[in-house]
């Protein structure tokens, strides 16, 4: 009896929103994190010649499509999927499922670790973050699409 009480007093403390407000948060995060991890990218090139910023350019463009067809899009589908069937407020973070949040700390811890060490040149990871970077940019556009959507449909039904 005593944890019923204890977790409905947690219940008032919890941020809840609408679904909308969790794709739009969803999006939002993953193109300003993808914005960042470009920039990262840029600050390691733009001292480079402008052969090479195309070449490791071109790269993390391919690598991008890749990584956002064969990774990302999947994980923002289950994301999507998991999030337009909610009713009612939401916990304000769970766009993404608990487990995920495990994952992005692995790999922020991952990604600290090689950019401060010198395994990798920068001028390469570069690839590697302006591939990571855009195809978030890419999904996070994904999840505003379906924002989009579901507000048109929600407009719909009304009338």
């Amino acid at each position: 009896m005593r944890f019923e009480s204890i977790n409905s007093e947690l219940e008032k403390w919890k941020p809840g929103v609408p679904k909308n407000i969790l794709l739009l948060l969803a999006g939002i995060l993953w193109i300003v994190i993808g914005i960042f991890l470009n920039y990262r990218s840029y600050s390691w090139l733009k001292e480079k010649e402008l052969k090479t910023i195309l070449i490791i350019g071109t790269a993390g463009l391919f690598l991008s499509v890749l990584i956002h067809i064969f990774g990302f899009s999947k994980i923002v589908n289950k994301n999507i999927q998991r999030i337009i069937p909610m009713d009612g407020k939401r916990c304000l973070f769970s766009f993404f499922p608990w487990r995920s949040y495990l994952l992005i700390s692995i790999m922020i811890l991952m990604g600290s670790f090689i950019r401060h060490s010198t395994i990798i040149p920068k001028v390469y990871l570069s690839v590697l973050y302006m591939g990571i970077g855009t195809a978030m940019i890419l999904s996070g556009f994904r999840y505003l699409i379906v924002l989009k959507r579901v507000i048109q449909r929600s407009k719909r039904d009304k009338f």
